[in-house]
C-alpha cells in the first residue's frame, strides 16, 4: 500500500497534465513490478519495463500486479538494434569500441535502457536493486553525460516526516552516495545542484555546508576545503541562502544558532545540508531515517542531460513508486 503522497501531490498534478514514459530496468524486481502497476492504474505515467516479456509477465502474474498495457521491449528482439548499435558506437567512437564489444556492451539491460533513454524512447530511467549503482549509472556517464557547466553528476536524498501539526518537513541531504571525497569545487557544485533541485520540488533552500566547525571554531584541512566550497558556490549562484561551514547544531537548531553565528541566514533553519565527505553523508542520511522517523527517496542523481536514478537495496515499493514521480518530473526540469 502506497503511503502518504501529500508531500509530492504538484509532482503528481503535474504529470496528470504532461504525462511521461519511465523505463525501467531490472524488472524481475517485484517493487519494480508493483510500481508498474501502480502506474499503469493511475495513468499519468507509462512504464517501459525492460527485459524478458515471458518472464516479466510470468512474474507479475504470480505476485498479483497487473501490468497489462506496459510496454516491454526484450533487448534481444529489439526492431531498431542497428540504429542504437550505429548510435551508440558513435558516442563511444573516441574511446575506440570494436563493433563486437558494443553489442555485448547493449545485450545487458542498463546500456540498452540508457540508450532507449537517449533516443528518446522513454523520458527517464529508474534501475532496480538487481544492478549495482556502478552498473546503472556508468552507462548514464557515457552515454547521457553531464550537462554543460556541470563537472559532475552528484546525487541528493529527500528525506520527508509529518508535522504533529499537519503538513511534513521536508530536507534533502547530499552527496551521500556517489563521491568519497569531493574537494572543494565538487563540494560547491554538489551544493548548489541540490538547492537547484530542491526549489523545483517546493523547498526554499537554506544550504548548510557541514563540518565539526562553525565559522572558524575548528581547524584542519577538513575545515578549509568546507569553507572554500562556500565561497565558490556563493560565487557561482548568490541567489541562493548558503552558508557555512557550520557544525549540525548549529545549523538547525535556532537557540545554538543564536550562540554560535546570530549573523547567519542559514543557521538555526538549514533544510539542505551539504556532507563533507561520503563517510558522513552516508551515515547521516541514514541516521535520519531510522532515528528521526524521515522516510527518504532516491538518491536522486543530479548534473546529467537526462535523468537516470536507480533504487537501493533497502528501499521499499513506495519509495521506488515515488523515486519513479521524481525521475518524471526531472524530465521537465532539464
Amino acid at each position: 500500500m502506497i503511503g502518504n503522497l501529500q508531500p509530492f501531490s504538484e509532482l503528481i498534478n503535474k504529470m496528470k497534465t504532461s504525462p511521461k514514459k519511465i523505463i525501467f530496468t531490472g524488472c524481475t524486481d517485484i517493487r519494480i513490478l508493483e510500481t508498474a502497476s501502480r502506474l499503469l492504474a493511475s495513468n499519468f505515467l507509462k512504464p517501459i519495463l525492460v527485459g524478458n516479456e515471458d518472464e516479466i509477465v510470468s512474474l507479475a502474474e504470480t505476485n498479483g500486479y497487473n501490468i497489462r498495457g506496459a510496454e516491454i521491449v526484450d533487448p534481444a528482439k529489439y526492431d531498431k538494434k542497428d540504429e542504437m548499435l550505429g548510435l551508440f558506437m558513435d558516442i563511444r567512437k573516441d574511446k575506440g569500441i570494436t563493433e563486437e564489444e558494443a553489442k555485448e556492451l547493449l545485450s545487458g539491460e542498463n546500456y540498452f535502457g540508457v540508450m532507449l533513454l537517449k533516443m528518446g524512447v522513454g523520458d527517464g530511467l529508474l534501475g532496480s536493486q538487481k544492478f549495482s549503482m556502478a552498473e546503472t549509472i556508468r552507462p548514464a556517464f557515457q552515454i547521457v553525460k553531464t550537462k554543460p557547466g556541470h563537472n559532475l553528476a552528484t546525487s541528493a536524498s529527500v528525506l520527508v516526516r509529518p508535522f504533529a501539526s499537519g503538513g511534513n518537513q521536508i530536507v534533502l541531504m547530499g552527496d551521500c552516495t556517489i563521491h568519497i571525497l569531493p574537494d572543494s569545487e565538487q563540494l560547491a557544485e554538489i551544493g548548489t545542484d541540490m538547492a537547484e533541485f530542491g526549489e523545483k520540488l517546493g523547498v526554499v533552500p537554506h544550504v548548510a555546508f557541514l563540518s565539526y566547525s562553525t565559522h572558524g571554531s575548528g581547524k584542519g584541512e577538513d575545515v578549509d576545503r568546507v569553507r572554500e566550497a562556500v565561497a565558490i558556490a556563493k560565487k557561482q549562484d548568490p541567489q541562493y541562502a548558503i552558508d557555512g561551514e557550520l557544525q549540525f547544531d548549529a545549523a538547525v537548531s535556532p537557540v545554538v544558532a543564536r550562540t554560535k553565528c546570530p549573523d547567519s541566514d542559514v543557521a538555526g533553519q538549514a533544510n539542505m545540508f551539504v556532507f563533507p565527505d561520503l563517510n558522513a553523508g552516508n551515515i547521516g542520511y541514514k541516521v535520519a531515517n531510522r532515528l528521526g522517523n524521515f522516510s527518504t527517496y532516491g538518491p536522486v542523481i543530479l548534473g546529467l542531460n537526462q535523468p537516470v536514478n536507480f533504487m537501493t537495496r533497502g528501499a521499499n515499493a513506495d519509495q521506488t513508486y515515488v523515486l519513479s514521480l521524481i525521475t518524471a518530473a526531472q524530465s521537465e526540469w532539464l
